[in-house]
């Protein structure tokens, strides 16, 4: 998160400043630290399901055997408790706290006096000593040591910040001597191994935890050593230097990671030219590669076929974003940790630009294929995040298990894409529940020129600034009502303040404490400034009429088709609300269908779904190709629900996208 930093005016606010009091991120919230974050303890620490805890007991010599799974699992342990931290932030817990310090003290055990800190090399070290041979740190730049380390030290920062501990805030710091050792006298290894390279937005949270500038400079010598590695591909973005990037390429999740981390240095040292590389990299993703539910990272694998003409010396893309507008939706990957790394990416830019449409992209990403990555329960999680969903699917697709390097066989195709408590391949499901348990953290942020309030659905807010205060209860049922109000609860002198007005809006409108307020354009700020008074109220109204929204005649998998948005909720369609005999493939939306937004649940959940009725179009043949059916169409009375909701009544289709009956 960035704070304080010279060329960042807003300033996100944390706990004791901004917090879900209630509403839906105050539910969502409320189920991460009740739910999620005690059921994911409950199988990272019982080995019989996770080796997540049981890989720092083996290392410490706590108890005898070898690592288990995949070596990125540290890093995944890592940010389960930089959740578990937040908890801790916002809901004290005695018990949950002395968890925390009982594992802070653990990991510090284990550390190399180098700072070097990666179970499956320490695991094997030990053995060693009995005479086996020792695995070597850094020997294969899929063993995510950089990765892990980068993992480890934003941890302990946030250890350090809400406990006061200096526990692994000291390991944070033995973690970054490791790194800064690497880039000075090993800075080709360093460079191999960088991949998912979350240590460049570490690095920075500990340079502004610990205020030395060793850290800032160590952040900018990871660019320079990435610059100037000659043995890189488009999959790691490390084939020609960042300056020189056009569009973004490669692994979507390291891609989001790296200008994430950019954006972080960017925002210390003003770089205008790096900057402006990567405002033309976000547009790139924005304009061409987003999906409508801000999935990131569309393909499987394949290749860079644009590298290079030379076929020997095109490089391999894994997890991927591809070429512009190749957006499939079937075989959408949209790895979970990818959106949340633009989610990453874009709150930086937001902070160094003030400019509201990483916001926008922030409430698209948050509404939509975050939370579609975990169930309503709070229990299960996806790996990949799909716009349509079939049956009798003839290939397998990427499971959660396979890590790219040993595959696990996919289960029938009938049973794909349910969400699973624990996966062999678990990046995901920590990573969310992290971003879920520090969503307040994207709530608001305070700037020179006042209070910003970037996303509603809650909040309670108090800031102070040169002698002005304000504190602000916003009560709204956002997103499925868009009037959202908020009351000063506090204020002294004049602070300004600043409300997001959604690109997605149009007709939105103001009062304050009363009377009307003008409105900027969608995908602004509207400023209020007055001498605030207790009891004012601030309402601001947000229109949220259905749009069906078509898309660029270049994205193949969508021409003469739509898809169906209210507000900043994308919507879909699941055979659990079809009849018996009509087919996914054969529901279509009629040009002038009304949508009626209408009341339920699902699992629990109270959300709004849309009711129309669709046309049912012939069904399509079993062969590859046949002909037209002449027949009128019939009509069928359906709902769609939120995106987000899918696949939380059991197995069955879905999809985002429907074809268009003119």
């Amino acid at each position: 998160m960035t704070t304080t930093s010279p060329h960042a005016p807003l300033q996100p606010l944390g706990a004791s400043h901004a917090r879900w009091a209630s509403g839906f991120w105050g539910a969502v919230q409320q189920r991460t630290f009740d739910t999620s974050i005690e059921a994911m303890w409950e199988s990272l620490s019982d080995p019989t399901v996770s080796p997540g805890l049981r890989n720092f007991r083996v290392a410490a010599g706590l108890e005898p055997g070898e690592h288990d799974g995949p070596p990125f699992m540290d890093g995944d342990f890592y940010k389960w408790l930089e959740a578990a931290i937040a908890r801790l932030e916002v809901a004290p817990d005695p018990v949950l706290a002395a968890r925390v310090d009982e594992l802070a003290h653990l990991i510090a055990s284990v550390q190399r006096e180098d700072g070097y800190l990666h179970t499956p090399t320490l695991i094997s070290e030990r053995a060693a000593r009995t005479g086996e041979e020792a695995a070597v740190a850094l020997a294969d730049r899929f063993h995510f040591e950089t990765y892990n380390l980068g993992h480890l030290i934003t941890m302990g920062v946030r250890h350090y910040e809400v406990t006061g501990s200096e526990v692994l805030l000291n390991t944070a710091r033995g973690a970054a001597s490791f790194l800064e050792d690497l880039a000075t006298n090993k800075p080709v290894e360093l460079a191999r191994s960088a991949i998912c390279p979350s240590h460049y937005m570490a690095v920075l949270e500990l340079y502004r935890a610990t205020g030395e500038e060793r850290y800032l400079r160590l952040s900018e010598a990871f660019l320079r050593v990435r610059d100037d590695f000659e043995e890189g591909g488009d999959d790691n973005q490390d084939r020609i230097p960042v300056r020189e990037q056009k569009v973004v390429a490669g692994h979507a999740v390291r891609a989001n990671y790296l200008y994430a981390g950019l954006a972080d240095l960017v925002a210390e040292t003003g770089d205008e030219e790096l900057t402006a590389v990567l405002t033309n990299l976000w547009d790139d993703v924005i304009d061409t590669k987003l999906y409508i539910t801000g999935g990131c990272g569309a393909l499987y694998d394949g290749a860079s076929p644009d590298a290079s003409p030379w076929q020997q010396d095109i490089s391999r893309v894994h997890q991927a974003y591809g070429r512009a507008f190749q957006l499939p939706n079937t075989t959408a990957h949209n790895e979970s940790c990818a959106n949340i790394g633009m989610i990453l990416w874009s709150e930086r830019m937001l902070a160094a630009t003030g400019d509201a449409r990483y916001a926008d992209v922030i409430e698209q990403i948050a509404y939509n294929s975050l939370l579609a990555g975990i169930s309503l329960s709070g229990r299960e999680y996806f790996y990949t995040n799909a716009l349509r969903q079939v049956r009798d699917l003839p290939y397998e697709l990427r499971r959660p298990g396979d890590t790219g390097q040993h595959p696990v066989p996919a289960p029938p195709a009938s049973d794909a894409r349910l969400r699973e408590s624990y996966l062999s391949c678990f990046c995901c499901p920590p990573n969310t529940v992290r971003t879920l348990a520090r969503f307040h953290e994207r709530a608001a942020s305070l700037s020179p020129e006042g209070l910003f309030v970037h996303q509603y659905g809650g909040s309670e807010l108090s800031v102070e600034q040169d002698g002005a205060a304000l504190s602000l209860r916003e009560d709204s049922d956002y997103p499925w009502s868009g009037r959202i109000a908020f009351t000063v609860t506090a204020a002294t002198g004049v602070l300004p303040l600043h409300l997001r007005i959604p690109g997605w809006v149009a007709g939105a409108t103001l009062t304050v404490a009363g009377e009307q307020h003008p409105v900027s354009e969608p995908g602004s700020y509207t400023r209020i400034e007055r001498e605030w008074s207790v009891g004012d109220e601030i309402i601001l109204d947000l229109p949220m009429p259905v749009t069906v929204l078509r898309g660029n005649r270049l994205a193949e998998e969508v021409t003469n088709q739509v898809a169906v948005r209210r507000g900043p909720v994308v919507y879909a369609i699941e055979s659990a609300d079809l009849p018996a005999d009509v087919l996914l493939e054969q529901v279509a939306v009629r040009r002038g269908t009304v949508f009626t937004p209408v009341q339920t649940e699902i699992a629990g959940t109270r959300l709004v779904a849309l009711e129309a009725d669709l046309a049912v179009l012939p069904a399509t043949p079993d062969a590859l190709y046949g002909e037209l059916d002449d027949a009128p169409l019939a009509t069928i009375s359906t709902r769609l629900v939120p995106y987000f909701t899918w696949g939380n009544r059991g197995a069955g289709e879905m999809s985002v996208w429907l074809p268009i009956a003119w």
